[in-house]
């Protein structure tokens, strides 16, 4: 259960958490077209502090661009509000969740003029795939659904109706007994998991699906950044299934899972069946970030 907070900003206003409704004839309730964002703010050295906020506000417009949804605001703006939502709610570490959605008007397929309309909300949300996730890893699987075409899905937009897929692909996960899953693409190559992207370590490379039908992770892209920084070599490339198999590493990253180690993938163990070291070494460099310890990448946090 979300944990609710006292105000969620709507349009503009704070509003009280349980004010924060719409219309049921809302345009974006019943055909998904909605841009949004999940960011994290952490409690650091130096206080509470959100984890690349200019970066999660820039794709949150750009999957709004490529949806055709003039936003109603402009960076600033929600960037503002965003930390305004964060300080009312007095919340020293929280998730972040701003939508855009097309709101009440005419219906049908074709939404008109019907007006955007944007909404952000924080709560306290632990860790995503449970709680011993980060340090002894999860247990996954190949869901038998496939991950978005790129003439399909506009796959580099961040949208509500594209998590049905993932909605579906976790159920099977979940009901067989796994943490997570991994969904292949529709030419059978490993895509994403279905809110995280994918990394393995093999012979001390560092591989990652490239950019062409998946989302452009930021804790991807931070990851990426950790990893040259520290000589890692790094290959975005195309994979399949059984180059995870056997991969001396599995991790999955994203705001929600963070960097998540995978020890066992369709009930073959990965590697020593524990977090290795790259992944580790990744991971910690990551928590002393977000937390503050690490000046060389202070521009990456906003303080509350």
């Amino acid at each position: 259960m979300v944990k609710a907070s006292k105000k969620i900003w709507m349009d503009g206003a704070l509003v009280d958490w349980d004010d924060a409704t719409v219309h049921v004839l809302t345009h974006s309730l019943h055909y998904g077209l909605a841009p949004f964002e999940g960011i994290r703010c952490y409690q650091g050295a130096k206080g509470s502090a959100i984890f690349r906020l200019k970066e999660h506000v820039d794709r949150l417009f750009e999957s709004a661009h490529i949806m055709m949804m003039p936003m109603p605001f402009s960076k600033k703006v929600v960037m503002d509000a965003i930390v305004e939502t964060v300080r009312v709610n007095q919340l020293e570490s929280c998730y972040i969740r701003p939508i855009a959605f097309i709101g009440y008007g005419a219906m049908g397929v074709y939404p008109g003029d019907n007006p955007i309309r944007l909404a952000i909300a924080a709560w306290p949300w632990g860790s995503y795939l449970g709680e011993d996730a980060l340090s002894q890893g999860i247990r996954a699987k190949i869901s038998s659904f496939t991950r978005h075409h790129v003439n399909v899905s506009m796959t580099r937009a961040k949208v509500s109706g594209y998590y049905v897929n993932s909605i579906l692909a976790k159920w099977e996960a979940k009901k067989s007994g796994y943490a997570e899953c991994i969904l292949l693409d529709p030419d059978g190559y490993v895509a994403e998991g279905t809110g995280e992207n994918v990394f393995i370590v093999s012979k001390g490379v560092l591989r990652t699906t490239p950019l062409t039908s998946i989302l452009d992770g930021i804790t991807r892209n931070s990851i990426l950044q950790l990893a040259k920084a520290k000589n890692i070599p790094v290959v975005e490339e195309r994979f399949t299934r059984d180059a995870m198999y056997v991969a001396d590493e599995i991790f999955l990253t994203g705001t929600a899972a963070e960097v998540t180690p995978v020890r066992e993938l369709d009930d073959r163990i990965i590697g020593e069946g524990k977090p290795g070291p790259v992944t580790l070494a990744l991971q910690n460099d990551f928590f002393k970030i977000v937390r503050g310890e690490d000046w060389d990448y202070s521009n990456w946090l906003t303080p509350v």
